[in-house]
């Protein structure tokens, strides 16, 4: 090789190995100027809406929003909810294994309680329950066809409290039910099987093995059922439970502030929906170490323009 082949073959290579002169674009950034300038807009438009329209009567917000009235109210928001969520999760998980059950009649009782009860809207069972009186006047405990032990008019048991926590109760466990279901479905049957092999019972298979993957496959969807319950508590005001609507609306039927009291009943429900998507990310966080899915940039993408690998 001659030292003019040497030196243009170390002129190639040194050219080969200095970045290009000019600098790479970033196709998108453009559209992300753009999303910021669409952001920076609505945010703008926004603080208008809320901050400077003064048909919101932030004033009368403020004073209604920590009144002992109100707070009344949200007490019995929050108590219907957490009774009526246990007990829903309570029988979601016994339809869930009834449906999941060897039995063919369990699994047709299960399947016909889930149907009926999603076809039916939340207001109406609600209605259905409080006026089951006019169905059945009088509640008895016994022995089929013999006489009841204990019998006892439908009114007494039927209150306003317990046909609230009873309608909304059917309704989170049909739909709990079927996400329970959808968890246990999730699982490959292998890991039912090795966990037989080695001779574990039920009980340990669900809490030790395939419990915990369950939970994590189920708990966006349950939490969202359950940060649907705070929401359907305002169901209940048709049965003059009262609530925080109710008390809301009780207000502006007095005072005839209909937006602020309205807003008033808003801002509770975002706290307690954050609280319960706290929890929910929380969860997550505990169940879902080691199955982290988030998109992450390939290394390729990561190293600085010009400085990328080079094969000789």
């Amino acid at each position: 090789m001659t030292a003019h082949d040497t030196l243009g073959s170390g002129l190639t290579e040194t050219k080969a190995s200095v970045p290009h002169g000019l600098p790479i674009r970033d196709p998108k950034r453009l559209a992300h100027w753009l999303s910021y300038a669409l952001g920076f807009v609505v945010l703008v438009l926004a603080f208008r809406f809320v901050a400077l329209n003064p048909h919101w009567d932030w004033p009368t917000i403020g004073s209604w929003l920590f009144s002992r009235r109100v707070l009344s109210g949200l007490l019995n928001t929050v108590i219907i909810t957490l009774v009526s969520t246990a007990a829903g999760l309570a029988l979601g998980l016994l339809i869930a294994t009834f449906r999941l059950s060897d039995f063919t009649v369990l699994r047709a009782m299960a399947a016909v309680y889930v149907w009926i009860i999603r076809a039916t809207p939340g207001l109406v069972l609600i209605l259905f329950v409080y006026f089951l009186a006019a169905l059945v006047p009088t509640l008895s405990l016994g022995l089929p066809f013999a006489d009841p032990f204990v019998e006892v008019p439908t009114n007494q048991v039927i209150s306003q409290f317990s046909a609230a926590v009873i309608g909304l109760s059917a309704y989170l466990g049909a739909y709990s039910a079927e996400i329970f279901r959808g968890g246990v479905l999730s699982v490959h049957q292998g890991q039912f099987e090795a966990c037989h092999s080695l001779g574990l019972s039920v009980w340990r298979t669900y809490t030790k093995v395939v419990g915990p993957q369950i939970i994590r496959v189920i708990t966006p969807s349950l939490a969202n059922e359950v940060v649907t319950m705070f929401k359907n508590t305002s169901l209940v005001s048709v049965i003059g439970y009262v609530e925080l609507l109710t008390t809301v609306q009780l207000v502006y039927s007095q005072n005839f502030k209909t937006i602020p009291m309205l807003m008033v009943a808003v801002i509770w429900y975002l706290v307690l929906t954050s609280l319960a998507m706290l929890g929910q990310s929380r969860l997550e966080k505990r169940f879902g170490r080691g199955f982290n899915r988030r998109v992450v940039k390939s290394a390729r993408s990561e190293v600085p323009a010009g400085q990328e690998e080079r094969h000789d």
